[in-house]
Formats: structure tokens, C-alpha cells, sequence
């Protein structure tokens, strides 16, 4: 059954059990760190006994724990009901397949490689347990080919040898195939790392430009302040030279009609 669900979308299978499994666990630590509060303060609880409540702590944690077993055996039964193809290609090419959401690029370039690297780990082991297999097969097909009396067996145990060497040679072109999908995967990231450098070198040249722009904008406003404050001086002294002109002519003439007067 294991190995059936190793071949059969292990790693889409694992990601959702894993948190279902602890949860038991969890639950059951709960509970007693709760009785040992409920048996610590004792003296300050009055609502109901002690036994009462230990009774309802343990109710509730078999319950709880009983709840996510049962939620176990059910993913794991529905798991092994469906017919399924493998989910390693699938978390393969669904990153490197072309999509005009930003949100989803910024998904896979996060998690790409870590996907790929649990998968091959996983193959990594597979084809190890293989091995392993096929040596202990081609032991015992070994010690059938010494013996004498020519049973079935042999034939079955041949049949069995060279389902397992198919395997493996599949497993391995498989792993292969997905060291290349790693590659180019993070040949795909380093693409995508460089063209944000160049955007963030622009971004970077255009904050300078701005900023020199700034300071010239706020060097010519203030050559315009100082310009329209000596032109203001400029017109008040201009006004008060009007003055005295004015005040000088009228001097003048009150002058001259006092020196034509007898």
C-alpha cells in the first residue's frame, strides 16, 4: 500500500496530511497539560468537581483525537479509491507553463524549487528502495537458479525482476527529466532576478534624474525670490525718487512765482 502511494501523487498526498497527523498528538498533549492545570488549581475552582471536569477534558480529547483519525483514514481511503495519474509532472510544468498574473509568477519563482527539490528527494529514496529490491531479488533468483528442483517460482520471481528493472530504469529517466525541469527552472528565476535588476537600475537612474530636477527646480525658485525682492526694493526706491522729484519741482515753482512777485 505504501508504495502505491508513492506512485501515486505521494507528494500532493503528504502536503495535505502532514498538519492532519500532528493534530492528534496536539490534542492529547492538550488534555493533560489541562488536567494537570485542573489538579493545580484545585483550590480555586468551585464550578464543578474535579473528577467532573477531568472527565469532561478526556471526553473532549478523545473526541478531538478521535475526529482527526477518522479524518486520517478517511483522506488516506479516499486517496487509495481514486485512480489517479502521478502529481510529479503536474507540479513540474504547471510553473513553467505561461500565465499573465504577476501574483502567480511571484508563487512559483517562491516555491518552485522547493517543490522540485522534494521530488527529488523522493526519487532519490525510491530509486534507492529499488535497488535495494532488486539486489534481494536477484539473491534469491540466484539460489532458484542453484537449486534443482525447477519449480514455477522462478519463472514468477524473473517475471518480478524485470517489472522491478523497468521500474527503476523509468524512475531514473524520470529523475533525470526532472534534474533538466530544475535547471531550466532556475535558469527561468535567474531570468527573471536580472530583469529586475535592470527595472530596479532604471527606477534607481530615474530617481536621480527627478531629484537633480529638484534641486535645479528649487535653485531657480529661489534665483526668482531673490529677483522679485530686488525688484520690489527696486520699485519702492523708484517711487520715493518720483517723490523727492515731485516734491522738488514743486519747490522750485513755488520759487519762481515768489521772485516774479513785486
Amino acid at each position: 500500500m505504501l508504495r502505491f502511494w508513492l506512485s501515486q501523487g505521494y507528494y500532493s498526498f503528504s502536503q495535505k496530511l502532514k498538519h492532519v497527523v500532528r493534530l492528534p498528538f496536539a490534542i492529547a498533549a492538550y488534555g493533560t497539560a489541562a488536567m494537570l492545570l485542573v489538579i493545580v488549581w484545585r483550590p480555586q475552582i468551585h464550578i464543578l468537581s474535579i473528577s467532573s471536569l477531568q472527565r469532561i477534558i478526556m471526553l473532549v480529547e478523545a473526541v478531538g483525537a478521535g475526529f482527526f483519525m477518522g479524518l486520517y483514514i478517511g483522506y488516506v481511503h479516499q486517496y487509495n479509491s481514486v485512480n489517479s495519474r502521478p502529481d510529479v509532472l503536474k507540479s513540474l510544468y504547471s510553473p513553467l507553463q505561461p500565465s499573465s498574473s504577476m501574483e502567480g509568477l511571484r508563487y512559483y519563482e517562491g516555491r518552485l524549487s522547493d517543490q522540485q527539490t522534494a521530488l527529488l528527494q523522493y526519487q532519490r529514496e525510491n530509486l534507492h528502495f529499488l535497488s535495494e529490491e532488486i539486489l534481494c531479488l536477484q539473491e534469491k533468483l540466484s539460489k532458484y537458479e542453484q537449486s534443482d528442483d525447477g519449480s514455477t517460482p522462478q519463472v514468477d520471481l524473473a517475471h518480478l525482476l524485470a517489472a522491478r528493472d523497468q521500474e527503476l530504469r523509468t524512475l531514473s529517466a524520470e529523475m533525470n527529466q526532472l534534474q533538466s525541469e530544475l535547471r531550466l527552472a532556475r535558469s527561468l528565476i535567474a531570468e527573471r532576478d536580472a530583469e529586475v535588476q535592470r527595472v530596479n537600475s532604471t527606477n534607481n537612474q530615474y530617481i536621480e534624474e527627478n531629484e537633480r530636477l529638484r534641486a535645479i527646480l528649487s535653485e531657480w525658485s529661489m534665483r526668482a525670490a531673490n529677483l522679485e525682492r530686488a525688484l520690489e526694493v527696486e520699485r519702492m526706491s523708484n517711487s520715493e525718487l518720483q517723490k523727492e522729484v515731485a516734491s522738488t519741482r514743486r519747490k522750485q515753482m513755488l520759487e519762481t512765482t515768489t521772485s516774479e512777485q513785486p
